[in-house]
C-alpha cells in the first residue's frame, strides 16, 4: 500500500456489471487496474475503453489462480483485492434445489474467493500491506424463499471475510465487505433464471433498484479511505428495499 504509486487493485469478475463499474470508476481516480474475469472478448473491450490491464482467468481453477498471482507479482505487486467474482443460479425450495447448481455457486463465490485471497494475500504483504474487499450481498446476512443455495454460499463468504479480518489484525492489511441488494445489472438475474428475459425483468419492476455504478462507489470511497480508517461491512440497498423480502413496488 505504501510503495505503490499509483496503487494497483486486481478486479475479479470483470467482465460485466459490478466488476466492470468497478474497473471503470478507479481507472477513472487513477488507479492501475488488473481485471479478471474468463470471457476474453469482454475483458479486451473493457481494456481498450479503460486502459486497465485484461487477465483471463477461471477462479475455480487452481493453475489460473496460480497464474494470475504470478503475474501480478512480476508486474509491479498489488495495493487491493476486490473479490467482486460470483453469482446466483436457480430460485429453488430447499426441498427441491438443485445440487449442481448449489455445489457451482459454492465453488465460485466461497472457493473462488478464497483461492484468489490466499494466492494475492503474500503479494499484499510484500508492499507493506493494502486491502482485501469482498463483494458478498444481502444474502449474506438474512435469508428469503428460495434462495438457500445462494444465501448459504453468500454466508459462507462472509465468514471467511469477518473471519480473516480476526486473523490478520495487527497487519497494515483491511479487510472489507460491501453487501449489496437488488443491483439491475445485464446478467446477474438473467444467468440465475437461465436466460429467462422476462422472469430475470421482474425481478427490478416497479422501483428503482441500484445500478453497478452505485456499487463501485461504495467500493471504490472504501479503498480511498486513510490507512488508519477499516470499512468493516456495508450494506446498500436500493430506498424501496427495506429487506430480502420487503419492497415496495409501484406501477407493476
Amino acid at each position: 500500500m505504501k510503495d505503490l504509486k499509483p496503487p494497483r487493485a486486481v478486479v475479479t469478475g470483470a467482465s460485466s456489471g459490478i466488476g466492470a463499474a468497478t474497473v471503470r470508476r478507479l481507472r477513472a481516480e487513477g488507479w492501475d487496474v488488473v481485471a479478471v474475469a474468463r470471457r476474453t472478448y469482454r475483458l479486451a473491450a473493457l481494456a481498450r475503453e479503460t486502459g486497465a490491464e485484461a487477465f483471463r482467468a477461471d477462479l475455480t481453477v487452481a493453475d489460473d489462480v496460480a497464474r494470475l498471482a504470478a503475474h501480478v507479482r512480476a508486474t509491479g505487486g498489488l495495493t487491493a483485492l476486490v473479490n467482486n467474482a460470483g453469482g446466483a443460479l436457480g430460485l429453488d425450495r430447499v426441498e427441491d434445489g438443485d445440487l449442481d447448481g448449489w455445489r457451482a455457486m459454492f465453488e465460485l463465490n466461497v472457493l473462488g474467493t478464497l483461492r484468489t485471497t490466499q494466492a494475492l494475500l503474500p503479494i499484499l504483504r510484500e508492499h507493506g500491506g493494502g486491502d482485501v474487499l469482498v463483494v458478498t450481498s444481502t444474502a449474506a446476512h438474512a435469508p428469503y424463499e428460495g434462495g438457500a443455495g445462494y444465501v448459504g454460499a453468500k454466508h459462507a463468504e462472509r465468514m471467511l471475510t469477518t473471519t480473516l479480518r480476526l486473523e490478520l489484525v495487527g497487519e497494515p492489511i483491511r479487510v472489507i465487505e460491501i453487501a449489496p441488494g437488488n443491483v439491475a445489472t445485464d446478467e446477474f438475474a438473467l444467468v440465475r433464471f437461465h436466460g429467462d428475459a422476462e422472469r430475470a425483468a421482474k425481478v427490478y419492476q416497479g422501483y428503482q433498484p441500484l445500478v453497478a455504478e452505485d456499487i463501485a462507489d461504495a467500493i471504490t470511497w472504501a479503498l480511498t479511505r486513510p490507512e488508519h480508517v477499516n470499512i468493516d461491512l456495508m450494506i446498500v440497498r436500493p430506498r424501496a428495499q427495506a429487506s430480502n423480502t420487503s419492497i415496495a413496488r409501484t406501477g407493476v
